[in-house]
């Protein structure tokens, strides 16, 4: 009975742990980049540290580079272990390595693995 009871608990506090989309919406900032193994300067490659990822309820997507701004859409997976980005009609899709309320990496086999930080918008 008490392995049942711990089981349970640990399934319930695995369930309310789950990100979903919801904890997805909000603004995100590019923090650190990797390609086969080797970091790669954020700022060399995108010319400003500043690189926004921001998510909105709607499915609408901003990613910020600087002064630019590029809207596109975006969505999870039903399990959560993919996102997708559409721009214009080419999807770009990201395996979710780990992410909770503040901390998120994904990778992209072309373009590698990206880990983003929440930040206040």
């Amino acid at each position: 009975m008490n392995k049942l009871l711990f089981c349970i608990a640990f399934l319930l506090a695995l369930s309310t742990s789950a990100q979903t989309s919801k904890e997805l919406i909000g603004k995100w900032q590019l923090v650190k980049w990797t390609k086969n193994g080797k970091e790669k300067s954020i700022e060399k490659r995108f010319k400003t540290d500043q690189v926004f990822q921001v998510f909105k309820e709607n499915g609408d997507f901003e990613s910020v580079i600087g002064d630019e701004l590029h809207k596109a859409k975006w969505k999870l997976s039903n399990d959560n272990s993919q996102l997708t980005i559409i721009s214009v009609i080419l999807p770009v899709v990201f395996t979710i390595n780990s992410f909770d309320s503040q901390k998120r990496v994904i990778t992209n086999p072309e373009v590698g693995t990206f880990e983003y930080k929440k930040v206040a918008e």
